[in-house]
């Protein structure tokens, strides 16, 4: 039912009770939705809960705008019984939301339905609404207004831990319509939707569990399908959609999924007509980029059927007698099910058996499902010189069979060297210390340009603890802007970010890295929610870990001006400075350090006397 968005109040009473007045108690399936902070938010994730109220909203609604004192009210009067309240919008943009929500004060979350499948599946058709949830089996058992003895009986029932019978009552507001079409065509729409958001994994041979190869295999993973999206699983691309633009976006558009989404709920109907997904498609290429100028093979490995994998650190030679400049590469695991990730860069000689960081000196590219093959930014490469060795970290997951693993590199080469060197930096804290039972610990760290840069991409990382991330700029000038925000981290995908405008960042410039960890019993990946969670290369530990690719503006192919050692000491200060103030204070080094620099030492080395060592100092220090 469509409903104008505009009714008198005594109008839309009388269709509302008409409307539901002999409607029976709805399910509310789990669903993900962004609030108008940007923050995710999981339905299922409050199972703990004694009562979930839902609130439904718009923001130029006089009948929400009068209610608000009513629903403050309401939360203060049930401030500590574990009751959680939310509102959700599926009428207006976040802007207006947020904007809206500062003007009255808000303290609720509001949710931003913009497919708008959420707020039509819980049949919310007018603002203003209460819609009270219970946890123990996600029932709808009230529906109707705020000012209602019915609602709050409703919730004492649900606190003391009993059943609620389902209780309706009349509420005036504003019509909520959705922009609803007919049931899409499977063979003209469906097909074409799947293809373009889907079957670059669901193929034969493909990364994903199962292969759309006929119209039967999609209706029967039909419910698993309507799952993932709402939830925010699928299509894995978890970017907030409302900060930057990216180049190889995976999202879905909203059209696309709600089509889909209409489609599936309709039962999936097959209609009339050939199954296209039945016709003979393209065998998939080896190397998706086309042949490489240069296959290396890596060193086999046996994984083991269980058990916990160290990483590995192998070394191939390079068999090239020229100097090259890398403009694209391609990472083919030799089995997929057990390679987690590939880090790989070279080096001018065959590292020692314990510098694992050699990889990041060069860079190249890094390997995770999703993310398989790399580009170098327009004008940019990464220089190769003859010799040396290309060396690579690889992360082995054991899948309860023993397996073996080959993996190969494919590398693209330019013509001719290229405007400017691609360099990489890593965003790091290996001083982080997640405390047990915690359901959001944010941690950060940051790196400040030395020069006039310009940010190509950023990939935020993190293990089974990350829940969101997050990178700023903060610009000489003190002014902060979120460049990127993944509100909806997920372990199992390592997305690169690529601008579609490369971000120029003048010297002194900030990039500030931070992440959010559940280490709770909510989180169903948590291995130990007990522990004091640190630093580690393991899944079972965690990572502060956000790569940043850049180039310095002022530095060309002919006229390097990159230092690795500048860099490491910013990297450096940049996780030692806790309080963000550009220095490190001596209170923040390391005990070890700190001993090594009594104060009749620390005179001579903190030369502007200004009580914390900035990155000429320490670079001053470390060449002592």
């Amino acid at each position: 039912m469509i409903l104008f968005r505009h009714t008198t109040p005594t109008l839309l009473f009388t269709i509302l009770f008409a409307a539901f007045g002999a409607q029976a108690a709805l399910k509310s399936d789990n669903f993900v939705l962004l609030d108008h902070n940007g923050s995710a938010q999981e339905l299922y994730y409050h199972g703990d809960a004694s009562a979930i109220v839902l609130i439904s909203q718009i923001s130029d609604c006089e009948a929400v705008e009068a209610s608000i004192p009513d629903y403050r009210q309401l939360k203060s009067d049930y401030a500590d019984k574990n009751i959680r309240f939310f509102m959700i919008n599926s009428i207006d943009s976040r802007a207006t939301i947020a904007a809206k929500a500062a003007e009255w004060g808000l303290d609720i979350p509001v949710l931003h339905d913009d497919v708008q499948i959420i707020g039509q599946s819980l049949q919310i058709t007018a603002s203003n609404e209460v819609l009270v949830i219970d946890p123990k089996n996600w029932q709808i058992v009230y529906r109707g207004a705020v000012k209602s003895d019915a609602l709050r009986a409703t919730m004492d029932t649900l606190i003391a831990g009993d059943t609620a019978a389902y209780q309706q009552t009349a509420h005036n507001g504003c019509a909520v319509s959705y922009n609803e079409n007919d049931v899409a065509s499977y063979a003209e729409e469906i097909v074409p939707i799947l293809e373009q958001n889907c079957m670059a994994c669901h193929i034969e041979g493909g990364i994903a569990p199962w292969a759309m190869s006929e119209y039967r295999m999609v209706l029967g993973f039909a419910p698993m399908m309507r799952e993932v999206i709402r939830v925010k699983r699928m299509p894995p691309w978890h970017a907030d959609p409302e900060i930057g633009h990216w180049k190889n976006s995976a999202a879905m558009s909203n059209e696309d999924t709600k089509t889909l989404v209409n489609w599936l709920e309709a039962g999936a109907p097959r209609g009339e007509g050939p199954d296209p997904l039945l016709n003979p498609r393209p065998i998939k290429e080896q190397w998706p980029l086309g042949e490489p100028d240069l296959i290396l093979t890596v060193p086999s490995f046996d994984v083991p059927a269980t058990g916990v994998v160290e990483y590995q650190f192998p070394v191939v030679d390079n068999p090239l007698d020229r100097d090259v400049w890398v403009e694209a590469a391609t990472v083919l695991p030799g089995n997929t099910k057990v390679v987690h990730h590939v880090l790989m860069g070279s080096a001018e000689q065959k590292p020692k058996q314990d510098d694992r960081e050699g990889v990041f000196q060069n860079y190249i590219m890094g390997y995770a499902p999703g993310n398989e093959s790399a580009h170098m930014p327009e004008g940019t490469g990464v220089f190769v010189p003859v010799g040396g060795v290309y060396q690579l970290q690889l992360h082995y997951t054991p899948i309860g069979i023993a397996a073996t693993d080959e993996t190969k590199v494919g590398l693209y080469f330019a013509d001719e060297a290229p405007d400017n060197f691609l360099r990489q930096q890593v965003v790091l804290n290996p001083r982080i210390k997640i405390p047990p039972n915690t359901e959001a610990h944010e941690e950060s760290a940051y790196f400040e340009f030395w020069g006039d840069a310009t940010i190509h991409s950023l990939v935020p990382h993190s293990h089974y603890r990350g829940k969101s991330s997050t990178f700023e700029l903060q610009y000489p000038d003190g002014t902060l802007e979120t460049v990127l925000s993944v509100p909806n981290y997920d372990f199992n995908w390592q997305r690169t970010y690529s601008f579609v405008e490369p971000k120029k960042v003048p010297k002194g410039t900030r990039i500030i890295h931070k992440t959010v960890y559940d280490n709770s019993t909510k989180n169903p990946a948590n291995p130990a929610p007990d522990e004091e969670v640190t630093w580690g290369l393991q899944s079972h530990e965690e990572m502060l870990y956000g790569s940043v690719s850049y180039s310095w503006d002022a530095e060309t192919s002919a006229a390097p001006i990159h230092s690795n050692q500048t860099s490491d000491v910013a990297q450096f200060i940049g996780f030692m400075d806790k309080d963000m103030s550009g220095k490190a204070e001596k209170e923040e080094l390391p005990k070890r350090m700190q001993e090594n620099l009594p104060w009749y030492k620390w005179i001579f080395v903190d030369q502007n006397f200004d009580g914390g060592l900035d990155v000429a100092e320490m670079e001053a220090l470390f060449d002592r």
